[in-house]
């Protein structure tokens, strides 16, 4: 329930969550809402020198909505504001950095067209962190006041927007050639519909889009790196020598080998790290950093190559957390988050897609032989509603319940339970030796918390 001293038009969860502030288009974004964070943002980040920002969105229809209303909050901020339309959330943040400017990206992520959201990025290209945050919802709590006349914002488009990211991307991977390579790349109708295909064409490849036709209300439906069924069988069909899947904004990637399998971020960390030590400079990656839901057997190579692995929460801003403060270069989500900041200052898709590729270059692109001796763990992963996530969590006989599957799985497997970010639920997932004992051992789990809690 929100505090009854809040106007109408903001919504119940209007405070910034694990990555921005996202929901459903009609209650969470409403536009006086909107033009009310934008004045904020903008007064906290005049506060500290930074009289600029640079907004992109994904192609949501609710896109101009928002657009229109956090322009008018920036610049009644004085803020000047720069307009570059659609391009990925990483490519925002590149452009930020080398702009000087903050940043502002509007998007729902993977999620349908009925949610949007924002992002934020500094000037340096990272997104918010968490006092930068709780500053600006105190000050969207302050009664907001427009500017002096002639201290109002300007607004201006940043036409080449597009091309200079393209051209960053590419540079990224100087050395990569992808002549003869016949990819099937889909932009699942959001912000990399124009760029990406562009950015493998420019390297050489034989690209076949999908995905590349947004129209507002399409964007993650039935494609993309969260609907791979599609890309799989246009692989298959046309014969292709990869897919390759982006989310709505682009900062997840998902790979289809040229059988039809779909490759998720474990398998994508495992070749990056796999490859890099056949190198001359195996010492240049002393560190990995993946999540609680990263599957134990990559966890396990890395022990075994000795190479240092720590989990973060789940959520690329907890990897990126615990990157930075470890000063590693690269870590990632199963979800298919790729961060490597040895190029980037965010999780960047199509930056760790050429990455990627540039590392199975000499293998002749076959990624299912850089996988050969990478075997997951099965994993089965049960989510169900409780009144209190997080007394379950702490409760005694629940987690003696843990402990017990924990030392009968041993060194074969491993068990987890979360409350979900945003929802009243628990995350059961365990891992084990088979498919079976996994999904028997997870509903064991369930059964015991449901009658527990």
């Amino acid at each position: 329930m929100k505090p009854i001293n809040l106007p109408d038009y903001f919504p119940s969860s209007w405070k910034f969550g694990t990555d921005g502030i996202r929901g459903p288009v009609e209650t969470n974004m409403h536009p006086l809402f909107i033009v009310k964070l934008g004045w904020s943002v903008g007064k906290v980040l005049k506060e500290k020198g930074i009289d600029s920002v640079i907004i992109g969105k994904d192609t949501r229809i609710s896109g101009y909505m928002i657009e229109s209303s956090l322009e008018a909050g920036f610049i009644s901020a004085g803020m000047n504001v720069t307009l570059v339309g659609p391009m990925p959330t990483p490519g925002i943040a590149f452009l930020a950095k080398s702009t000087n400017q903050a940043g502002a990206v509007i998007s729902a992520s993977h999620n349908t067209f009925q949610d949007n959201g924002i992002k934020f990025f500094t000037n340096e290209g990272f997104k918010f962190n968490y006092e930068l945050e709780r500053k600006i919802e105190d000050t969207l709590l302050e009664r907001s006041n427009v500017v002096r006349s002639e201290d109002l914002g300007k607004a201006s488009r940043l036409n080449d927007a597009q091309e200079r990211y393209i051209d960053f991307c590419s540079s990224c991977s100087p050395n990569l050639d992808l002549s003869g390579l016949k990819l099937i790349v889909d932009c699942a109708n959001g912000a990399n519909y124009s760029i990406a295909p562009k950015v493998f064409e420019k390297l050489g490849a034989d690209v076949i889009e999908i995905g590349t036709t947004p129209n507002g209300v399409n964007i993650n439906k039935d494609c993309g790196s969260t609907n791979p069924e599609f890309l799989k069988k246009e692989v298959l069909d046309k014969k292709a020598d990869l897919g390759i899947a982006f989310d709505g904004d682009g900062d997840r990637l998902l790979f289809v080998d040229k059988k039809g399998n779909d490759l998720d971020g474990d398998d994508l960390l495992y070749t990056l790290v796999s490859r890099s030590i056949k190198q001359p400079n195996k010492g240049a990656l002393s560190g990995v950093v993946g999540t609680l839901m990263t599957n134990k057997a990559l966890e396990d190579f890395l022990v075994k190559e000795e190479i240092e692995f720590f989990r973060a929460d789940v959520g690329d801003k907890y990897v990126l957390k615990e990157l930075q403060e470890r000063k590693w270069v690269l870590g990632g989500e199963p979800s298919g988050h790729i961060i490597c900041l040895d190029s980037t200052t965010t999780g960047d898709a199509l930056i760790a897609s050429l990455k990627i590729l540039d590392s199975i270059k000499e293998i002749n692109f076959e990624i299912s032989e850089a996988l050969a001796n990478f075997k997951k763990f099965p994993q089965e992963s049960v989510s169900f509603k409780v009144s209190d996530p997080n007394s379950v969590i702490m409760d005694t006989s629940i987690r003696s319940k843990v402990s017990k599957l924990e030392t009968k799985l041993g060194s074969d497997g491993r068990v987890l339970i979360r409350p979900s970010g945003t929802e009243d639920l628990i995350r059961v997932m365990v891992e084990a030796k088979s498919k079976n004992l996994a999904k028997d051992l997870a509903k064991e789990l369930a059964d015991y918390i449901l009658k527990a809690a």
